[in-house]
């Protein structure tokens, strides 16, 4: 930490302006917002604040995907009518503000929340009401990603992708993910006509791999060209795929705290983070979910310092750097930076700020 002590780290991490690249909206309800959308709709769920909140953040450590996964079930089944997709949007972004997030990408899978009849357009237009309208209100940037599942058939992925080229792109929807339990869908060349048609018309991609997969899973998604891999840990495992991951310049977008959830790693500070980093791997940090792991993106950040031991200045230069991966345009990525590093300037502990490598 440097000359930082605790207290100071820590006020540093929550005045610091902040991009999440990784960032899923069905693991990230307000607990009061939960309540209200169970009791409005009759859904089953519990009733107290303090039984939701348990329903809905994970346990520390889980035995494998399928179990953390069981967390995201009752957020999906809130999230089945605009209204609600609108609102829990709209909540995301306001609690983003409030830790000093400056830019987000915000993903879910659509296909999930037609159970009451909407469309996968109406639901990404209904996320796109709620999460623009409160950027608007509280100054920030958004962008969303709609993230297609592995378990899902191929031909409803790439039907979905057909929509969103028949009618247009939905303002704000700048890419895909691939997603899901890689151990039982191991294979993503299986959706591969719907990323290469949502690369096709204009969208960027991301996929999930690496998590429980192992290395071995981010070498079949680096098969299908991603800009980034959402996760990727474990590719510290193959050290001809670090260098290949250095070489090809694709980042990684880790979310520590959440792998250490899911026992990809037993501990914070086993976490490959500051390793993949210094080898020279593109990284982000994230949170991955805001409610399922009970973390802000400031508590992430200080505790890649204090626990995996990122220095101060690596953590401002990555995330300065995540802006450089962002999914905007040029202009916005522009403006963002300069907003960054002018609030940087005159800081010593975060040392020089990266230089400006475009997108």
């Amino acid at each position: 930490m440097g000359d930082l002590d605790p207290r100071a780290l820590r006020a540093l991490m929550r005045a610091m302006p902040k991009a999440e690249l990784h960032l899923h909206l069905d693991g990230s309800l307000r607990i009061d917002t939960a309540l209200d959308i169970a009791a409005s709709r009759r859904v089953a769920a519990p009733r107290t604040f303090a039984e939701m909140r348990a329903a809905l953040v994970a346990p520390d450590q889980v035995a494998d995907q399928a179990e953390l996964l069981l967390a995201f079930d009752l957020p999906i089944a809130l999230m089945q009518d605009a209204e609600a997709l609108e609102r829990i949007a709209a909540d995301l972004v306001e609690d983003k503000a409030g830790d000093r997030v400056r830019y987000a990408e915000i993903r879910w899978a659509p296909l999930l929340h037609v159970d009451r009849g909407l469309t996968g357009r109406r639901i990404v237009e209904a996320v796109a009401r709620g999460a623009f309208g409160a950027a608007h209100r509280s100054g920030i940037e958004v962008r969303l990603i709609a993230t297609l599942l592995r378990s899902h058939a191929p031909e409803a992925n790439l039907t979905f992708i057909r929509d969103l080229e028949a009618g247009g792109i939905p303002d704000g929807l700048v890419a895909v993910d691939l997603a899901g339990q890689e151990a039982a869908f191991p294979d993503p060349q299986l959706h591969g006509d719907a990323i290469r048609l949502a690369r096709s018309i204009g969208l960027h991609v991301t996929l999930h791999a690496g998590e429980w997969g192992g290395a071995a899973q981010v070498r079949r998604a680096l098969a299908l060209d991603p800009e980034r891999i959402a996760h990727g840990p474990l590719a510290i495992e193959d050290p001809d795929l670090v260098r290949e991951l250095v070489e090809r310049g694709t980042w990684l977008d880790l979310c520590p705290t959440s792998n250490t959830q899911a026992r990809i790693v037993p501990t914070l500070a086993d976490h490959p983070l500051a390793r993949l980093l210094r080898a020279g791997v593109r990284v982000t940090l994230s949170t991955d979910d805001l409610t399922v792991s009970d973390i802000s993106l400031s508590d992430e950040y200080e505790r890649a310092v204090t626990q995996i031991g990122v220095t101060v200045p690596e953590l401002w230069a990555m995330d300065l750097a995540a802006l450089d991966a962002a999914f905007c345009d040029e202009p916005t990525r522009a403006r963002l930076r300069a907003a960054f590093v002018g609030w940087g300037a005159g800081i010593p502990e975060l040392g020089a700020a990266a230089p400006e490598t475009g997108g």
